[in-house]
C-alpha cells in the first residue's frame, strides 16, 4: 500500500493532514481507493481524526509514548516468560539470533531507515510470536502502527543506538540460559533506552524546565 509506505518512510509526518482528493491525485487512484486505505490505516493506529473527522497522521504526546512502550514491554515479558517455560525454549533462542543477524546486516549494509525499522520490529514480532499466546500476538501488533510513528520521527543518531542488534542480543541470551529475571531486567532496561534515546521526556518535566 502506497501510502502506508509514505507514513511508515517518513513522507509523511506525525501530524500532517491527509486529504483524500490530494492523495488521490498525487498516487493516481481513485478516491475510492484513498477512503480506503485510510480505514485501514486508521485501524493500524497509523491514522487518526481530529477536528471536524479531518484525518492525519498519528502524533503521541511523550506520555502517550511512554505509556506505548509501558504495555509493549509488558506484553514482551510475558512473551519471554512464556517461552522461557517452554520446552522449545532454545531453539526459539536461535530464531531470535536469526533475527538479530538480519538486524546487524540491515544497519551494515546501510539499508534505508524503513528497512531498518521493519528488522528492528521484525525481532519484537517474533517473540511475541515464539511465545504461542495468539491474543498476545494480537495485541502487540494492534500497537504496531504507532510504533512505528515513534521510531520514525525520533532524531536519527539516537534512534540508531535504541534499534542496534547489540541493544537486543542480551535479551537472545538471557533466552538461551533460561534465565526468566535476567530476562526481564534487560527488556526492562531496553525499553527504558529506548525512551531516552528516542528524546522521549515526561510532560510535566518538561513544563517546569
Amino acid at each position: 500500500m502506497a501510502l502506508r509506505t509514505a507514513i511508515t518512510t517518513g513522507l509523511y509526518r506525525p501530524g500532517d493532514h491527509l486529504g483524500e482528493v490530494e492523495i488521490a491525485e498525487h498516487l493516481s487512484v481513485s478516491r475510492g481507493t484513498v477512503r480506503e486505505a485510510l480505514r485501514h490505516l486508521q485501524q493500524e493506529g497509523l491514522v487518526t481524526a481530529g477536528a471536524r473527522g479531518m484525518l492525519r497522521v498519528s502524533q503521541l504526546t511523550p506520555t502517550e509514548t511512554r505509556e506505548l512502550f509501558q504495555v509493549r514491554e509488558a506484553l514482551e515479558g510475558l512473551a519471554i516468560a512464556q517461552i522461557i517455560a517452554s520446552p522449545r525454549r532454545k531453539d526459539a533462542a536461535e530464531a531470535l539470533r536469526k533475527a538479530l543477524k538480519k538486524l546487524q546486516d540491515a544497519f551494515e549494509s546501510g539499508a534505508d531507515l524503513a528497512t531498518r525499522v521493519e528488522a528492528d520490529l521484525g525481532f519484537h514480532l517474533l517473540l511475541c510470536e515464539l511465545s504461542g499466546n495468539s491474543m498476545l500476538l494480537k495485541t502487540w501488533r494492534q500497537l504496531e502502527g504507532p510504533m512505528r510513528v515513534v521510531i520514525m520521527s525520533a532524531a536519527g543518531e539516537r534512534r540508531d543506538v535504541a534499534m542496534a542488534a547489540t541493544a537486543h542480543e542480551p535479551i537472545a541470551d538471557a533466552i538461551a540460559r533460561g534465565d526468566a529475571a535476567a530476562a526481564q531486567e534487560i527488556l526492562h532496561a531496553h525499553m527504558a533506552l529506548a525512551i531516552e534515546q528516542m528524546g522521549i521526556e515526561r510532560e510535566d518535566a518538561r513544563d517546569t524546565a
